[in-house]
């Protein structure tokens, strides 16, 4: 059975992505380039990356930051009874259905308040050890984020899920390689990024 960390619920969706949000005090499990999963019932379950993780402010915070010697119970206060929540903009990258994951745009988003679940070692494993690297298109054609950053952190989690001696990342690698060979620019940001975590 998967795990069941759950890190926020559904604010909105479409069928490339959705934003999910989640209370500060749930903000410890994820982090840029995770892979999360929304389950929708029926054998069927909608995966993304998050990609951007945004902290909105509010009228108190507002206040605050021009007050002078503000109490460390203030702020904590602020920080674990705060409304307004931390949102989470998620790539939707595959999904699973009846078992059989697939590296598509999944057939319809999940619902607002749907629970997002953050993905293990051996789920993320799963996941990208389905198909030939099909999900990395909807990364590379995400015009809104930084993509290079995304499959930086993406093949740094998941090559420590595989657990190998790194040869899913070589193989990740050349496919990104190959995807990008007619678009010079794209691959040396990407390139770079990955050069900082292989």
């Amino acid at each position: 059975m998967p795990s069941q960390i759950e890190i926020g619920r559904l604010l909105r969706a479409g069928t490339t992505g959705f934003i999910a949000g989640c209370s500060v005090s749930q903000f410890e499990a994820p982090a840029f380039g995770a892979l999360v999963r929304a389950p929708l019932g029926n054998g069927y379950q909608v995966y993304g990356l998050i990609y951007d993780i945004h902290i909105d402010d509010d009228g108190l915070v507002r206040q605050l930051v021009t007050a002078e010697n503000v109490s460390a119970e203030v702020m904590k206060d602020n920080r674990e009874r705060r409304i307004v929540p931390v949102e989470m903009s998620v790539l939707s990258v595959g999904y699973e259905q009846d078992g059989k994951i697939f590296h598509l745009l999944p057939p319809r988003p999940p619902l607002s308040l749907d629970v997002i679940y953050l993905c293990d070692d051996k789920e993320l494993a799963r996941f990208t050890s389905a198909g030939k690297f099909g999900y990395f298109r909807h990364i590379l054609r995400a015009k809104d984020a930084p993509i290079g950053e995304i499959l930086a952190a993406h093949l740094q989690q998941a090559g420590v899920a595989h657990k190998e001696s790194g040869q899913w990342k070589v193989d990740a690698t050349q496919e990104l390689i190959t995807l990008l060979r007619d678009d010079y620019p794209t691959l040396m940001s990407v390139l770079g990024a990955l050069g900082e975590v292989l």
